[in-house]
């Protein structure tokens, strides 16, 4: 299959049946802090004529402090300041639009880029958690005809540092209070917004390094906190079982026979299922970590009680959580979530095969925050 091509060089046509996921070449954003490891933050603060130490001031006043105002940064020499801010901490992010719902403790954020792409993100406070789900592409180009992003194409992918901004712009607001509940913090990212995470491997890596690595390098989230979601990108599964990075896979597979999932997961006409479920076993073999199975229930298109049986022979006695989501509403979408009867019936049948199965929290459905409803639009 065609992957994305080098900066400068035409994609590669694919050949018929096949998919390929090359971006339309933009402007990349500019350079910023979260991009660069320790080691090369250090080594782009001295190329500007300060000491290497200033680099290990500029990570803890962001990561730490959740501060991007080089202006603010009061233990840096004020010379040095429009110096180093110019350099490291352009403008990525820009909040254009936000809704809340669930009293304030789910919210949903419209950011335009800065080539005016724009993105969503959704953070979600619970009484023991806070998470934020983060979008790794502007758009998606996975084309999966239940989900609002799928359906409008890919614009490109996102870079590291716009990826960890959306994280940074929720552990800010937390911290000043602004969401119901007091002061927090971060404790779980889930890379289920907008894009195919593994279709923009090396961004999506860096960004979940940043996360993970403790202070000054990172944010110091727990690696087990991080969810990375996946339509099954094999090869780039594999990539991710060798990385080191304890992080939870979700395999979005919404069908468990190869008929149905080529429609509702078009990549499947390249890696079907037994070839998708191997690279998660594979996975959960090397890392140790239960894979969750993402399974959206759609009314009498993928919710019969034999497709039940056939998914749970396929993963029952593996390291694996089936989660099932009701199907949120997209504008225009032929679709409709599971009956109640039916969702309770496929549920039975996953645990007759001594599956553990839960059904997915449908949180901010009222702002289209939820699952497959994110889309981006002023």
């Amino acid at each position: 299959m065609s992957t994305a091509s080098p900066a400068g060089t035409p994609a590669r046509t694919p050949a018929p049946g096949q998919l390929t996921f090359v971006a339309p070449r933009r402007a990349k954003p500019a350079r910023h802090l979260a991009d660069l490891t320790m080691a090369e933050r250090r080594a782009a603060v001295a190329e500007l004529g300060e000491k290497p130490f200033r680099a290990d001031q500029l990570s803890r006043q962001y990561f730490d402090k959740l501060n991007g105002d080089p202006q603010s940064m009061t233990d840096l020499p004020a010379a040095a300041r429009e110096k180093l801010g110019a350099a490291l901490f352009p403008a990525l992010l820009t909040p254009v639009r936000e809704l809340a719902t669930d009293g304030g403790t789910t919210r949903k954020t419209l950011w335009r880029l800065f080539d005016g792409a724009l993105v969503e993100s959704v953070l979600m406070r619970y009484t023991d958690r806070t998470t934020m789900c983060v979008s790794s592409q502007a758009g998606c180009g996975m084309n999966c005809p239940f989900c609002a992003t799928g359906q409008a194409g890919l614009t490109r992918n996102m870079s590291t540092a716009e990826i960890v901004e959306q994280v940074v712009a929720g552990a800010r607001a937390l911290a000043k209070g602004e969401v119901p509940g007091g002061p927090g913090r971060v404790s779980n990212v889930v890379f289920m917004g907008m894009g195919e995470p593994l279709a923009n491997y090396k961004a999506v890596i860096g960004a979940v390094r940043r996360l993970v690595e403790p202070s000054p390098s990172g944010l110091g989230i727990s690696a087990r906190g991080v969810t990375v979601s996946t339509v099954g990108l094999v090869p780039a599964i594999g990539k991710l079982a060798a990385e080191g990075l304890p992080v939870t896979l979700a395999l979005s597979l919404h069908a468990p026979d190869d008929e149905l999932r080529d429609t509702l997961v078009p990549i499947n006409t390249r890696w079907k299922v037994a070839e998708v479920l191997d690279a998660a076993w594979d996975y959960a073999a090397k890392t140790k970590r239960r894979v969750s199975i993402e399974y959206a229930l759609i009314k009498d298109i993928n919710d019969q009680e034999w497709r039940a049986d056939l998914l749970g022979k396929l993963v029952r006695n593996k390291l694996v959580h089936v989660n099932l989501i009701p199907l949120n509403p997209t504008p225009g979408s032929k679709w409709t979530a599971s009956r109640p009867e039916d969702e309770r019936a496929f549920v039975r049948r996953l645990e007759h095969h001594g599956v553990p199965v839960t059904v997915r929290d449908t949180r901010g459905r009222e702002i289209d925050g939820a699952c497959g409803q994110l889309a981006a639009a002023e």
